[in-house]
């Protein structure tokens, strides 16, 4: 059984997900990265996203991918989009299966193709991200 699979939604081609958010990322002026406050680690990792509220929490799952991730957040690419301003609980897997579940606010989100989004969100408390992937591949922060 994939350990990825299961009851929700998730994107129809994981690696051009991957590709687009390195697309958008490199089309990101200088300017900008120089005003994020931290690091941020390009990384392909799983992560299922659910509503922040637990009377909401089963309601639906939506598996979707990083395209990087920083102590205060992370961007990811979704088969559905997220609602701006809600907050969601947002559960690692593969390189990232160590993080503990952390909640995080959705800052944007916008369509890259009929069936992808791209999404940043903001972490609600800070991270310590596993040494394993504690190497930024290239100079790039978040938020």
């Amino acid at each position: 059984m994939d350990p990825h699979q299961n009851d929700g939604i998730t994107l129809n081609d994981e690696q051009l997900g991957f590709d687009l958010l390195q697309e958008i990322e490199n089309q990101t002026s200088d300017h900008i990265k120089q005003q994020r406050n931290h690091e941020r680690l390009t990384i392909k990792a799983h992560v299922l996203l659910q509503p922040g509220n637990s009377s909401e929490f089963m309601n639906y799952k939506i598996q979707g991918i990083t395209g990087d991730i920083s102590v205060s957040g992370c961007q990811m690419m979704l088969p559905v989009p997220a609602k701006v301003g809600d907050i969601y609980r947002l559960s690692f897997q593969d390189e990232l299966s160590q993080l503990p579940m952390v909640f995080g606010r959705c800052l944007r989100c916008k369509l890259v193709s009929e069936d992808a989004f791209e999404a940043g969100f903001s972490f609600f408390s800070p991270i310590t991200l596993p040494s394993v992937v504690a190497v930024p591949s290239e100079m790039t922060s978040l938020i």
